[in-house]
Protein backbone atom coordinates (compact mmCIF):
# COMPACT_ATOMS: atom_id res chain seq x y z
CA UNK A 1 0.00 0.00 0.00
CA UNK A 2 1.46 3.14 -1.04
CA UNK A 3 1.07 5.92 1.56
CA UNK A 4 2.26 8.93 1.92
CA UNK A 5 5.75 9.90 3.34
CA UNK A 6 4.80 11.39 6.53
CA UNK A 7 1.87 11.28 9.24
CA UNK A 8 -0.75 13.16 9.45
CA UNK A 9 -1.85 14.59 12.82
CA UNK A 10 -5.34 16.12 13.61
CA UNK A 11 -6.84 15.57 9.92
CA UNK A 12 -9.66 17.06 9.60
CA UNK A 13 -11.75 16.29 6.53
CA UNK A 14 -14.04 18.95 5.81
CA UNK A 15 -17.11 16.57 4.47
CA UNK A 16 -19.90 18.74 6.17
CA UNK A 17 -22.97 20.22 4.59
CA UNK A 18 -22.77 19.91 0.99
CA UNK A 19 -24.84 21.21 -1.50
CA UNK A 20 -26.89 19.67 -4.26
CA UNK A 21 -27.38 17.54 -7.46
CA UNK A 22 -27.48 18.76 -10.86
CA UNK A 23 -30.14 20.10 -13.06
CA UNK A 24 -31.39 17.43 -15.67
CA UNK A 25 -31.11 13.80 -15.78
CA UNK A 26 -27.83 12.40 -13.78
CA UNK A 27 -25.86 9.97 -15.04
CA UNK A 28 -26.10 6.38 -14.52
CA UNK A 29 -25.40 5.23 -10.92
CA UNK A 30 -25.60 8.77 -9.84
CA UNK A 31 -28.66 10.65 -8.03
CA UNK A 32 -28.75 14.75 -7.43
CA UNK A 33 -30.20 15.14 -3.79
CA UNK A 34 -33.46 16.44 -3.25
CA UNK A 35 -32.89 17.68 0.50
CA UNK A 36 -31.10 20.78 -0.69
CA UNK A 37 -32.00 23.35 -3.59
CA UNK A 38 -30.56 23.31 -6.96
CA UNK A 39 -27.28 24.55 -7.18
CA UNK A 40 -26.29 28.05 -8.67
CA UNK A 41 -23.38 28.03 -10.95
CA UNK A 42 -21.50 31.44 -9.59
CA UNK A 43 -17.51 32.46 -8.31
CA UNK A 44 -16.42 31.59 -4.69
CA UNK A 45 -15.87 28.52 -2.75
CA UNK A 46 -18.30 25.89 -3.19
CA UNK A 47 -18.52 22.28 -0.75
CA UNK A 48 -20.89 20.19 -3.10
CA UNK A 49 -21.53 16.29 -2.91
CA UNK A 50 -23.11 13.94 -5.57
CA UNK A 51 -24.46 10.91 -4.94
CA UNK A 52 -22.61 8.00 -6.92
CA UNK A 53 -23.36 4.08 -6.66
CA UNK A 54 -25.60 4.94 -3.69
CA UNK A 55 -22.76 6.68 -1.87
CA UNK A 56 -22.96 10.32 -1.18
CA UNK A 57 -19.32 11.99 -2.90
CA UNK A 58 -18.55 15.05 -1.73
CA UNK A 59 -15.97 17.79 -3.40
CA UNK A 60 -15.01 21.22 -2.89
CA UNK A 61 -15.30 23.68 -6.42
CA UNK A 62 -13.09 26.97 -6.55
CA UNK A 63 -14.57 29.35 -9.42
CA UNK A 64 -12.50 32.42 -9.71
CA UNK A 65 -14.33 35.78 -10.02
CA UNK A 66 -14.26 35.73 -13.39
CA UNK A 67 -16.42 32.63 -14.14
CA UNK A 68 -18.88 32.93 -16.34
CA UNK A 69 -21.58 30.17 -16.76
CA UNK A 70 -22.52 31.18 -19.75
CA UNK A 71 -19.67 30.22 -21.34
CA UNK A 72 -17.36 27.16 -21.47
CA UNK A 73 -14.71 27.00 -18.91
CA UNK A 74 -11.54 24.76 -18.69
CA UNK A 75 -11.61 22.44 -15.59
CA UNK A 76 -8.92 20.52 -13.59
CA UNK A 77 -9.63 17.91 -11.24
CA UNK A 78 -6.76 17.69 -8.24
CA UNK A 79 -6.79 14.34 -6.38
CA UNK A 80 -5.18 14.20 -2.83
CA UNK A 81 -2.38 11.87 -1.41
CA UNK A 82 -3.69 8.77 0.94
CA UNK A 83 -4.57 9.61 3.52
CA UNK A 84 -5.65 12.60 2.89
CA UNK A 85 -8.95 15.21 1.50
CA UNK A 86 -9.50 17.39 -1.55
CA UNK A 87 -9.00 20.65 0.97
CA UNK A 88 -5.23 18.86 2.13
CA UNK A 89 -4.41 18.62 -1.84
CA UNK A 90 -6.14 22.43 -2.21
CA UNK A 91 -4.12 24.03 0.58
CA UNK A 92 -0.73 22.70 -0.30
CA UNK A 93 -0.70 23.04 -4.40
CA UNK A 94 -2.14 26.38 -5.57
CA UNK A 95 -4.41 25.88 -8.24
CA UNK A 96 -6.84 28.68 -6.71
CA UNK A 97 -4.31 30.92 -7.61
CA UNK A 98 -3.79 29.43 -11.42
CA UNK A 99 -7.50 29.71 -11.67
CA UNK A 100 -7.73 33.16 -10.81
CA UNK A 101 -5.11 34.19 -13.25
CA UNK A 102 -6.34 31.59 -16.32
CA UNK A 103 -9.94 31.80 -15.15
CA UNK A 104 -10.60 27.98 -14.80
CA UNK A 105 -12.79 25.92 -12.66
CA UNK A 106 -10.76 23.45 -10.08
CA UNK A 107 -12.34 20.87 -8.28
CA UNK A 108 -10.86 18.93 -5.20
CA UNK A 109 -13.21 15.33 -4.89
CA UNK A 110 -12.53 13.65 -1.48
CA UNK A 111 -11.74 10.19 -1.75
CA UNK A 112 -13.64 7.84 -0.11
CA UNK A 113 -12.31 6.92 3.75
CA UNK A 114 -9.51 9.27 2.88
CA UNK A 115 -8.38 7.40 -0.38
CA UNK A 116 -8.83 6.83 -3.87
CA UNK A 117 -9.16 3.14 -5.43
CA UNK A 118 -5.90 3.50 -7.40
CA UNK A 119 -3.98 1.08 -9.31
CA UNK A 120 -2.01 -0.03 -6.14
CA UNK A 121 -4.47 0.85 -3.32
CA UNK A 122 -6.84 1.96 -1.70
CA UNK A 123 -10.28 0.76 -1.28
CA UNK A 124 -12.71 -1.05 -4.10
CA UNK A 125 -14.93 2.19 -4.66
CA UNK A 126 -16.17 3.02 -7.87
CA UNK A 127 -13.83 6.06 -7.94
CA UNK A 128 -13.56 6.13 -11.69
CA UNK A 129 -17.29 6.16 -12.32
CA UNK A 130 -17.53 8.84 -9.46
CA UNK A 131 -15.12 10.88 -11.75
CA UNK A 132 -17.19 10.59 -14.50
CA UNK A 133 -20.33 11.53 -13.08
CA UNK A 134 -18.18 14.12 -11.26
CA UNK A 135 -17.10 15.46 -14.69
CA UNK A 136 -20.51 15.30 -16.21
CA UNK A 137 -22.03 17.05 -13.72
CA UNK A 138 -19.91 20.15 -14.15
CA UNK A 139 -19.92 19.67 -17.64
CA UNK A 140 -23.62 20.35 -17.59
CA UNK A 141 -24.20 22.47 -14.97
CA UNK A 142 -20.85 24.46 -14.62
CA UNK A 143 -20.39 24.56 -18.29
CA UNK A 144 -16.62 23.12 -17.89
CA UNK A 145 -15.79 22.63 -21.49
CA UNK A 146 -15.67 18.92 -22.29
CA UNK A 147 -12.88 19.02 -24.58
CA UNK A 148 -10.46 21.19 -21.53
CA UNK A 149 -11.10 18.70 -19.02
CA UNK A 150 -7.52 17.78 -16.76
CA UNK A 151 -6.80 15.51 -14.14
CA UNK A 152 -3.73 15.90 -11.48
CA UNK A 153 -2.90 14.30 -8.43
CA UNK A 154 -0.13 13.41 -5.86
CA UNK A 155 0.70 10.31 -4.76
CA UNK A 156 -2.46 7.80 -4.96
CA UNK A 157 -4.17 10.90 -6.74
CA UNK A 158 -1.01 10.65 -9.10
CA UNK A 159 -2.05 6.63 -9.07
CA UNK A 160 -5.59 7.07 -9.71
CA UNK A 161 -5.15 9.87 -12.17
CA UNK A 162 -3.23 7.00 -14.84
CA UNK A 163 -6.28 4.15 -14.18
CA UNK A 164 -8.56 6.92 -14.82
CA UNK A 165 -6.81 8.51 -17.73
CA UNK A 166 -7.16 4.34 -19.09
CA UNK A 167 -10.73 3.82 -18.25
CA UNK A 168 -12.70 6.69 -18.52
CA UNK A 169 -11.28 6.50 -21.99
CA UNK A 170 -11.74 9.90 -24.05
CA UNK A 171 -13.00 11.62 -20.54
CA UNK A 172 -9.26 13.30 -19.92
CA UNK A 173 -7.61 15.72 -22.08
CA UNK A 174 -4.06 15.50 -20.43
CA UNK A 175 -2.74 14.32 -16.69
CA UNK A 176 -0.20 15.52 -14.44
CA UNK A 177 0.99 13.29 -12.42
CA UNK A 178 3.48 14.10 -9.05
CA UNK A 179 5.09 11.20 -7.49
CA UNK A 180 3.00 8.84 -8.88
CA UNK A 181 2.75 6.50 -11.23
CA UNK A 182 1.43 3.74 -13.73
CA UNK A 183 2.30 0.48 -12.12
CA UNK A 184 0.19 -2.70 -10.23
CA UNK A 185 -1.27 -5.86 -11.43
CA UNK A 186 -4.08 -3.71 -13.51
CA UNK A 187 -1.26 -2.23 -15.80
CA UNK A 188 0.09 -5.84 -16.55
CA UNK A 189 -2.04 -6.05 -19.59
CA UNK A 190 -0.36 -4.51 -23.22
CA UNK A 191 -3.72 -2.98 -23.79
CA UNK A 192 -3.72 -1.27 -20.59
CA UNK A 193 -3.29 1.99 -22.35
CA UNK A 194 -5.97 4.76 -23.54
CA UNK A 195 -8.10 4.35 -26.71
CA UNK A 196 -8.19 8.15 -26.88
CA UNK A 197 -5.15 10.54 -26.71
CA UNK A 198 -4.29 11.63 -23.56
CA UNK A 199 -1.21 13.80 -22.71
CA UNK A 200 0.95 13.38 -19.92
CA UNK A 201 3.36 15.35 -17.64
CA UNK A 202 4.57 13.91 -14.43
CA UNK A 203 7.32 14.83 -12.09
CA UNK A 204 9.57 11.81 -9.99
CA UNK A 205 11.63 13.08 -7.06
CA UNK A 206 15.17 10.73 -7.27
CA UNK A 207 14.57 10.39 -3.46
CA UNK A 208 11.26 8.56 -3.34
CA UNK A 209 11.62 5.48 -2.57
CA UNK A 210 9.29 4.86 -5.45
CA UNK A 211 11.22 6.93 -8.12
CA UNK A 212 12.29 3.31 -9.78
CA UNK A 213 8.61 1.98 -10.04
CA UNK A 214 7.99 5.49 -11.19
CA UNK A 215 10.51 5.88 -14.03
CA UNK A 216 9.73 2.09 -15.39
CA UNK A 217 5.76 2.67 -15.28
CA UNK A 218 6.50 5.93 -17.64
CA UNK A 219 9.02 3.45 -19.88
CA UNK A 220 6.19 1.44 -20.23
CA UNK A 221 3.26 3.82 -21.07
CA UNK A 222 5.57 5.19 -23.98
CA UNK A 223 6.73 2.01 -25.00
CA UNK A 224 3.14 0.61 -25.52
CA UNK A 225 2.00 4.12 -27.26
CA UNK A 226 4.57 4.27 -29.66
CA UNK A 227 6.22 7.44 -28.11
CA UNK A 228 9.38 8.91 -29.55
CA UNK A 229 11.62 11.10 -28.22
CA UNK A 230 12.12 14.78 -29.26
CA UNK A 231 15.10 17.19 -29.15
CA UNK A 232 15.80 17.76 -25.03
CA UNK A 233 14.59 21.53 -24.31
CA UNK A 234 16.62 21.59 -20.94
CA UNK A 235 14.54 21.93 -17.66
CA UNK A 236 14.18 25.55 -17.48
CA UNK A 237 15.10 25.10 -13.41
CA UNK A 238 17.51 23.69 -11.14
CA UNK A 239 20.60 22.50 -13.07
CA UNK A 240 20.31 19.24 -11.74
CA UNK A 241 16.62 18.93 -13.14
CA UNK A 242 16.67 16.61 -16.56
CA UNK A 243 13.18 16.89 -18.77
CA UNK A 244 12.55 14.43 -21.48
CA UNK A 245 9.69 15.12 -23.83
CA UNK A 246 8.32 12.25 -26.16
CA UNK A 247 5.64 12.93 -29.18
CA UNK A 248 3.28 9.42 -29.26
CA UNK A 249 2.21 7.54 -32.28
CA UNK A 250 -1.62 8.18 -31.47
CA UNK A 251 -0.77 12.07 -31.18
CA UNK A 252 -0.38 12.28 -27.32
CA UNK A 253 2.77 13.91 -25.64
CA UNK A 254 4.58 13.09 -22.51
CA UNK A 255 6.49 15.07 -20.40
CA UNK A 256 8.67 13.73 -17.50
CA UNK A 257 10.80 16.20 -14.89
CA UNK A 258 13.23 14.05 -12.79
CA UNK A 259 14.24 16.35 -9.58
CA UNK A 260 17.32 14.08 -8.27
CA UNK A 261 17.61 15.60 -4.73
CA UNK A 262 13.58 15.56 -3.90
CA UNK A 263 11.90 12.77 -2.27
CA UNK A 264 7.77 12.11 -2.73
CA UNK A 265 6.35 15.87 -3.00
CA UNK A 266 4.70 18.03 -4.79
CA UNK A 267 7.87 20.32 -5.82
CA UNK A 268 7.34 24.07 -5.90
CA UNK A 269 4.43 23.87 -3.27
CA UNK A 270 4.57 26.09 -0.37
CA UNK A 271 3.17 24.57 2.76
CA UNK A 272 1.30 21.12 3.38
CA UNK A 273 2.54 17.65 4.22
CA UNK A 274 4.38 16.92 0.89
CA UNK A 275 5.50 20.26 -0.22
CA UNK A 276 8.95 20.50 -1.88
CA UNK A 277 9.46 24.73 -1.30
CA UNK A 278 12.81 24.15 -2.65
CA UNK A 279 12.80 21.90 -5.34
CA UNK A 280 13.99 23.77 -8.42
CA UNK A 281 10.94 24.30 -10.06
CA UNK A 282 7.21 24.74 -9.46
CA UNK A 283 5.14 21.81 -10.51
CA UNK A 284 1.76 23.85 -10.28
CA UNK A 285 2.72 26.22 -13.10
CA UNK A 286 4.11 23.28 -15.37
CA UNK A 287 1.28 21.45 -14.96
CA UNK A 288 -1.31 24.36 -16.25
CA UNK A 289 0.97 24.97 -18.95
CA UNK A 290 1.08 21.75 -20.29
CA UNK A 291 -2.87 20.97 -20.12
CA UNK A 292 -3.70 24.83 -21.94
CA UNK A 293 -1.84 23.49 -24.52
CA UNK A 294 -3.10 19.61 -24.77
CA UNK A 295 -7.12 19.96 -25.68
CA UNK A 296 -8.79 17.03 -26.37
CA UNK A 297 -7.80 15.45 -29.02
CA UNK A 298 -9.87 13.14 -31.38
CA UNK A 299 -8.97 9.45 -31.55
Amino acid sequence: MRQTMAVLTGLVLILAAGACGASGPAPAGTTPSSSVPAERPAAGEHLLSLEHGGVKRTYLLYAPPGYDPTRPTALVIALHFYPGSGALIREMVGLDAVADRENILVAYPDGRHTAFNALICCGSEDDVGFLRALTDHLVRTWRADPDRVYLTGISNGGDMSFRAAVEADGLFAAIGVVSGGYSGPLTAPEDYVPDTPVSVITFIGGQDIYAETFTEGIRTWQRRLGCKSIPEPGAGGAARISRTDATCADGSEVTVYTLPDMGHSWPGARSGQLAAPEAGLVATDLIWDFFATHPRRPA
